[in-house]
This record gives structure tokens, C-alpha cells and sequence, in this order.
């Protein structure tokens, strides 16, 4: 007889990525709910943003170091890159995001950022000369009009604030988008583990010296809460979902990370009802479907 374990089945092989990308995917959009139950105590967007960074920063300054162990020294080239794409990937994303949360309902926000997928194919349209194809197309038609859908009832909620929130969540997704499209020569030099974390130590860097530019130092008196809550999002909302979707991305590839990803607008749909007594209605479901269908129809398509 042979002494030999029998193999695992595919589902045996691939049930921990799915788990990490999920995982994953819940804690990235666990971060709307934090930031919009911390300005219940006050604070600002460039005070939160702050101590969301100096929280992580020790994190990806580590993450960092060890992906870059036994690799050759940044050049001065490299360098230049790093902090460009951390000033447009995650500073200038990350910073608008947090002011549009201000005005927008977290199941919103969640909604156009997902729209991130389709805004890196118009940009590699518009600066690449990609090619279109009609499913592409559909898929962008489908998810616009869920967000605008979804826009319309905000609207009816908030008013004109809600139309300067979705400006600067949509901005966010769009500075985003530009790093996607332009880090990618960049990941295959120095790797993604290692981009990621100097790239996110340049943005944590950048919020840091910018409360300190534009507030005064007894800014930093917060209620103990907003401290509690940032640490929270640096370390299970910011550093852990960067591991969990690159782990994933390792055992099943970008195409079937991205798919299960989908689970992110849901979760804070759901996670804005039960913490932020956000309204959960019909119309906010329709565009969820809208938008997540699209979204699947343009991974398919690609």
C-alpha cells in the first residue's frame, strides 16, 4: 500500500485564498464605518487622517524593510517614483476620501470607489490607446448608472452637501485609478510588497506633516475614542486588508480576488444599517446590483 496522503481537492487548495481575499475585502471596507463613527466626537479630516497614519506608518515602514531584504538599494529614479505614487495612490486619495465621508453615506462612498475598475480602463483609453469593446462598454453603463441611482436618493437625503461628497469620493477613486495605471512597471522592479509599504510610509509621512502645517499642535486632544478608533483602522482596516489581498492574489490570482472583492459594497451596506443607522432601502439596493453586476461583467470581459 502506498504510505502516500491522498491530494487535496481544489476546493481543499483554494479555500484559504478565498478566505483572505474575503477577509480582505471586508476589513478594506470596514474603514468607511470607522471614519464616519469618529467624526461623531468632533474631530476633522486632517486631524483623523493623521493618526489613521502615524498609527500605520510603523506597519508598512516594516512591511517595507522586510520585502526588501536581500534586494539591490532603491535608485534615485526609484525613489522619485515611490513618492509620486504614494502622494497620488494614497495621500491625496486617502485625504479626499476622508473629506467626502463628511457629506456621503459610507454605503456610497463604498459604491464609487468601486467604480475604481472601470476609471483605470478610461484612463488607459484615454492615455494608452486601449481598446473598448461592447461588453466593456455595458459593463460601464451598468455601473454608472447604479451610482447614479444611488446619487439621486442621496441627494433627496442630504441635499447639495451630498453632491460635494460624491465629487470628492469620485476624485478619490480617480487619483487611485492614476497610481494603478502607472505603478505597474514599478510593482515588477521592486515587487508589491515592497512599492506597497514604501509607497504608504511616503503617503503616512505626507498626512503627518500636513496636520502639522495646517493645525495647531493641541489639535492632537482628541476624545479617546477617535485614538481607539484610529488605531483600528491603521492596523485591521489599512495594514492587515494590504497582506490579506496580496496572500490572496498569490494562491488565486488577481482575476479571482478581484471577483470575490464584490463583497465589500455589501458589507458596508450592511455594516452602515447596523453601526450608522444608515437607511437601507430599495433604492440603494438596485444600485449596489447595478454597480457589483458591471463590475462583474468587465472582469468577465477583460
Amino acid at each position: 500500500m502506498s504510505n502516500l496522503a491522498p491530494s487535496a481537492t481544489p476546493i481543499q487548495r483554494i479555500w484559504p485564498g478565498l478566505a483572505l481575499a474575503f477577509a480582505g475585502s471586508v476589513a478594506f471596507s470596514g474603514k468607511a464605518i470607522i471614519v464616519k463613527l469618529a467624526y461623531r466626537y468632533g474631530v476633522d479630516a486632517v486631524t483623523l487622517i493623521m493618526y489613521r497614519m502615524l498609527f500605520a506608518l510603523p506597519l508598512f515602514l516594516l512591511l517595507s524593510w522586510s520585502a526588501g531584504r536581500g534586494k539591490p538599494a532603491l535608485e534615485r529614479r526609484d525613489w522619485q517614483v515611490v513618492v509620486g505614487l504614494g502622494f497620488a495612490g494614497y495621500y491625496l486619495a486617502s485625504f479626499l476620501d476622508f473629506l467626502g465621508l463628511q457629506y456621503v453615506s459610507a454605503s456610497f462612498e463604498r459604491l464609487i470607489l468601486y467604480l475604481n475598475p472601470t476609471l483605470v480602463l478610461l484612463i488607459s483609453v484615454w492615455l494608452f490607446g486601449a481598446q473598448v469593446n461592447r461588453r466593456q462598454l455595458y459593463a460601464l453603463a451598468l455601473s454608472y448608472a447604479g451610482v447614479v441611482l444611488v446619487f439621486g436618493h442621496e441627494l433627496s437625503l442630504a441635499g447639495s452637501e451630498a453632491a460635494l461628497g460624491a465629487a470628492l469620493v469620485f476624485a478619490s477613486a480617480l487619483s487611485y485609478a492614476f497610481y494603478l495605471c502607472y505603478s505597474g512597471a514599478e510593482v515588477k522592479r521592486l515587487g508589491a510588497l515592497r512599492l506597497t509599504g514604501l509607497a504608504t510610509s511616503v503617503a503616512c509621512v505626507l498626512c503627518i506633516g500636513q496636520f502639522f502645517l495646517l493645525r495647531p499642535l493641541q489639535a492632537m486632544v482628541v476624545a479617546p475614542e477617535v485614538i481607539w478608533l484610529s488605531i483600528l483602522n491603521a492596523v485591521l482596516c489599512t495594514f492587515a486588508p494590504v497582506l490579506m489581498v496580496m496572500m490572496a492574489i498569490e494562491r488565486l490570482g488577481a482575476t479571482i480576488t478581484a471577483q470575490t472583492g464584490m463583497v465589500g459594497p455589501l458589507s458596508t451596506i450592511l455594516l452602515g444599517v447596523w453601526l450608522l443607522d444608515e437607511p437601507f432601502t430599495g433604492w440603494v439596493l438596485a444600485g449596489a446590483a447595478l454597480v457589483l453586476a458591471g463590475i462583474w461583467l468587465l472582469t468577465r470581459a477583460r
